[in-house]
């Protein structure tokens, strides 16, 4: 008599299980390849899955691969559904290159909260650096209109935050006000995590718990290393989103936690290109992940959060 199948089994994650859609690169720490890791030290259950596949980041003089569609995303979605293995306590999402992805990408998060009502939708907004679009045009009005109302945790930079809000940020005070900004359209936690202001680096945060309240708010001082590195805005959302797991109603102990862990990996990374005999200086630095899991899992805590006043 034949056998009858073995059937499949996931068991529910104690810690959480994170969906992360982001680009993975076969060589190198950028997107997936940046995020993955991490998170899975710190707990998680993380699947991945990869909105390109290249062979290298695109800094390198040339790169090969694919770009997933949002026809073959869905795919994928459906699958895990028809499997029921569509129950995720958080989604994480990054660098996304068209409109029609991201269109995707928001029906993803409608489904992951049929399921889960609960889900953390954390939403590294990428489009940009230092006054350059990576993305085309579109993807802004997308992100405003319909991807920042459903996000928890938002995550951009300092040029991103500005072409959300429409606000030039040149002071700490604009800042605050850009989170503000950001909290009236949805989300609840609101991290820029690079701004150059007044020649200081700063994180700045803040933690909107309830409509009638206003908002927690914090900066954190950002040691300047002499180096360019990829790959650290992906770590640093993903960090972001381990660490507030942990201490949900405290973003600015999150925030310490997750500055003071890329600052360590960040100085181990040059150390060891200048043990190698590089000028750290001259080129892009990929980042030691392997190497610095110590730094990940028990950070030590160096960049102290300063709390405004409401």
């Amino acid at each position: 008599m034949a056998r009858p199948p073995i059937l499949s089994v996931a068991l529910p994650s104690d810690t959480g299980r994170v969906l992360s859609i982001q680009s993975h690169t076969v060589q190198g720490y950028v997107g997936n390849k940046s995020a993955v890791f991490p998170l899975q030290l710190l707990g998680f259950d993380v699947d991945p899955i990869n909105s390109v596949q290249f062979s290298n980041h695109t800094g390198y003089p040339t790169f090969r691969g694919q770009v997933l569609n949002g026809k073959q995303l869905w795919d994928l979605i459906e699958g895990l559904e028809e499997n029921q293995l569509l129950h995720y306590t958080h989604l994480l999402t990054g660098y996304i290159g068209s409109v029609s992805f991201l269109d995707t990408v928001l029906q993803v998060v409608d489904k992951l909260r049929s399921v889960n009502p609960d889900l953390v939708y954390v939403c590294d907004p990428v489009l940009g650096d230092e006054g350059k679009l990576y993305v085309p045009q579109e993807l802004i009005s997308v992100y405003q209109q319909k991807v920042v109302p459903v996000a928890s945790m938002l995550t951009p930079n300092q040029f991103e935050v500005e072409l959300l809000t429409g606000l030039r940020i040149t002071s700490e005070q604009d800042g605050l006000t850009a989170c503000n900004t950001l909290h009236s359209a949805g989300p609840r936690k609101v991290v820029i995590t690079s701004a150059f202001i007044e020649g200081r680096l700063l994180l700045i945060g803040s933690h909107k718990k309830t409509e009638e309240q206003p908002p927690e708010q914090f900066k954190i001082e950002i040691p300047k290393i002499p180096a360019y590195f990829t790959g650290t805005g992906d770590l640093t959302t993903a960090l972001l989103l381990g660490w507030s797991n942990k201490y949900p109603d405290n973003l600015e102990t999150a925030a310490e936690l997750a500055v003071s862990s890329l600052q360590a990996l960040l100085k181990r990374t040059v150390e060891d290109y200048k043990r190698s005999g590089f000028d750290p200086s001259t080129s892009s630095l990929e980042i030691r992940l392997i190497q610095s899991q110590d730094y990940i899992r028990n950070p030590a805590v160096t960049c102290k959060a300063v709390k405004y006043g409401n």
